[in-house]
């Protein structure tokens, strides 16, 4: 190459490295794949992917073992066995996993009895041709392609809390205009009792802000994508889902689209916080396909989060969104998120801390 030539590129260069700079927070990688990022600063669930990819396995490997160490963890009493009782006092799994290659997805909701919630999803996806099963049906597949079981998923923290929430006249809980409103079930409907007594209730119901019953430790979901070395993308979630929740309940975890979504051509997203606000919606469908009409990842992450807002003011959650070359960005409302990558010029997991 000339000199007259290295001079003349010498403009352009010093652009890219300024570029570089200015994008900061999105911790631009140098596009020298694998990359983990996960929801929540879950270190050694990500150290976990970044192990499965950095030698080489695939993205859905990665985030496999990521959230199974999560799950075996127990990340903050809300991923695995033994936390989010129920208004049974049971802990029930739901979980995802997404191939950004081939679009297929694997998930499990409401599982009784089997712990590894991710790994089932994977059987889910690999093995049948459904995308979803839930509740002991789901169980029993697990059960029966390998995985062990059956278990008691409930731990003597999780049958403590339940205990104390009981003896608090179950409260904060999931039900709406029903009577008794501020007391433990079984519940009826108001409106249908006072028809069938011909008297109005004298039961005032005390509404509770949908903040009150949704918090880092009572209500939340690791969501990880990553990229390998291949540079194909995959996405995972576990959780076992909100606390004091309606038995049956399923939130966002195992919602293609709300809780994750992945698309190799594109990028991936991960989400976290009120399910049952997030999964109307499916934020992360939205941001992928915000990045899909040229939007970057933090202005897709941001515009997907103030739909929800604009809807629910009082809504608490959070999403991260990476592209295909590996920028990443997360947007929140309601509380501060932090989300955790691992990328090449990383020594060890970063945290990441976005504002509401």
């Amino acid at each position: 190459m000339s000199m007259a030539t290295k001079n003349l590129l010498l403009p352009y260069v010093m652009f890219l490295t300024l570029l570089h700079l200015v994008l900061g927070n999105e911790a631009v990688n140098s596009g020298q794949y694998p990359l983990v990022v996960s929801t929540w600063p879950f270190l050694d669930a990500v150290r976990a992917g970044w192990r499965a990819v950095d030698s080489g396995l695939s993205a859905v490997d990665a985030v496999v073992e990521g959230c199974s160490a999560c799950e075996e963890l127990r990340c903050d009493g809300t991923v695995g066995p033994g936390g989010s009782p129920d208004e049974n006092g049971e802990t029930t799994i739901d979980a995802l996993v997404m191939d950004g290659v081939t679009m297929e997805v694997g998930a499990v909701a409401a599982m009784r009895y089997v712990k590894d919630g991710i790994r089932a999803a994977r059987l889910v996806m690999e093995h049948t041709k459904h995308t979803l099963l839930v509740g002991e049906q789901a169980s029993a597949f697990a059960i029966s392609m390998g995985l062990p079981g059956p278990t008691n998923l409930s731990s003597s923290e999780s049958i403590a809390k339940w205990s104390k929430w009981k003896e608090n006249s179950c409260q904060p809980n999931f039900w709406k205009n029903v009577v008794p409103a501020n007391g433990c079930g079984p519940y009826h409907p108001r409106d249908s009792l006072d028809l069938i007594e011909g008297t109005c209730s004298k039961d005032v119901e005390t509404v509770e802000p949908r903040s009150s019953l949704v918090g880092l430790h009572s209500h939340d979901t690791i969501a990880m994508a990553a990229i390998d070395k291949m540079g194909h993308i995959a996405v995972g979630t576990s959780t076992n889902g909100a606390t004091f929740k309606i038995p049956g309940r399923v939130g966002d975890g195992p919602v293609t689209g709300s809780s994750a979504y992945a698309d190799d051509e594109i990028g991936a997203c991960g989400a976290t916080g009120d399910g049952d606000i997030m999964m109307r919606f499916l934020p992360c469908y939205q941001v992928v396909e915000s990045m899909r009409l040229g939007m970057e990842p933090k202005l897709a992450a941001k515009d997907a989060i103030s739909r929800i807002a604009r809807k629910f003011p009082d809504f608490v959650g959070a999403v991260f969104a990476i592209n295909k070359n590996g920028v990443h960005a997360g947007a929140s409302h309601g509380w501060t998120f932090q989300y955790s990558v691992r990328s090449p010029e990383m020594n060890d997991v970063e945290v990441f801390t976005v504002l509401p």
